[in-house]
């Protein structure tokens, strides 16, 4: 049973079928898009690999098409395109529909402290693998945006993170309810919504901003070269 499989094609499907919408014109970014997908694929792809290998989590193979690569199977590789190119398309969507950046003043609040909460919980719970590298990457990542971007972005990062949560509570729920994919609990804070780990929540995060900082970096840079 290719479960795995079918939630990537599931979770890319309708923003690839959408990205010609006339409003939102996802296909004219690409450019942007499939070099920020790249980049933090490699970064994912080296520190899954290392997780797998140690442990700390896994896949269970009944639910996989059986195609490995670097220990790891050919459906996690597709995770780090199909789920990026997703929320890419749902945050340039937002922008697209909603002009106004209307989290912007809660991203000026929240930001620099959410940061400093994650590094704090990392070294408090250091022996914890999944979770002090997911908070000490987030946090020091927020902070790597905060000073490339300041404030730009991040509202409108916050809007399309938490309308994100909606299709990552479904595809996540099903990978950790069956599962697919299985943590071993003595490297995270074994506390879980449903069945999801609460630090899948900051990973998320983390993939999602870093994918969207630089997009956003790339399309800056090309906006100058321009001018």
């Amino acid at each position: 049973m290719y479960t795995y499989l079918l939630l990537n094609i599931f979770t890319i499907a309708i923003p690839l079928a959408l990205s010609f919408d006339k409003k939102v014109q996802f296909w004219k970014k690409w450019k942007f898009l499939f070099p920020a997908i790249f980049i933090t694929l490699i970064f994912f792809i080296i520190w899954d690999h290392f997780f797998t290998k140690e442990g700390i989590w896994g896949f269970n193979p009944d639910y996989l098409v059986g195609v490995w690569l670097l220990g790891l199977p050919l459906e996690e590789w597709l995770f780090f395109i199909t789920v990026p190119y997703a929320c890419v398309f749902i945050y340039e969507s937002l922008n697209a529909y909603i002009k106004t950046d209307n989290l912007k003043s809660i991203a000026t609040v929240v930001t620099l402290p959410l940061a400093t909460l994650l590094i704090i919980l990392a070294l408090v719970f250091n022996d914890q693998a999944y979770t002090f590298y997911n908070f000490l990457f987030s946090g020091f990542f927020i902070l790597l945006h905060w000073l490339l971007f300041r404030y730009k972005y991040l509202g409108r990062f916050l809007r399309a993170y938490l309308v994100h949560l909606i299709p990552f509570v479904v595809v996540n729920g099903v990978l950790t309810s069956i599962p697919v994919v299985w943590y071993n609990n003595a490297e995270n804070f074994s506390f879980r919504i449903g069945t999801i780990p609460v630090e899948d929540f900051i990973y998320s995060l983390l993939l999602l901003l870093m994918n969207i900082t630089i997009y956003e970096y790339l399309r800056n840079k090309n906006q100058k070269a321009q001018t």
